[in-house]
């Protein structure tokens, strides 16, 4: 397994977090290999970190309505 120093990540919410506190998901986009993801409410918490493939295609089959609850 392969640590991501995440020291100087840049986090930006998700443009789908809500305003009221809940659902508030922080990317990090400045790794060209992974994409690190975290709770914004919980920053202290360890990121999951993705492939940006997988990313990507997780990010399309949202877009696309392919997840469902």
């Amino acid at each position: 397994m392969r640590t991501v120093d995440l020291s100087a990540a840049t986090w930006r919410k998700s443009s789908y977090s809500n305003s009221d506190g809940g659902a508030c998901v922080e990317v990090a986009g400045d790794f060209p290999d992974v994409v690190p993801v975290r709770d914004s409410k919980s920053p202290e918490s360890p990121a999951l970190v993705f492939s940006a493939v997988g990313w990507a295609a997780f990010v399309a089959a949202v877009r696309h309505g392919e997840l469902t609850a």
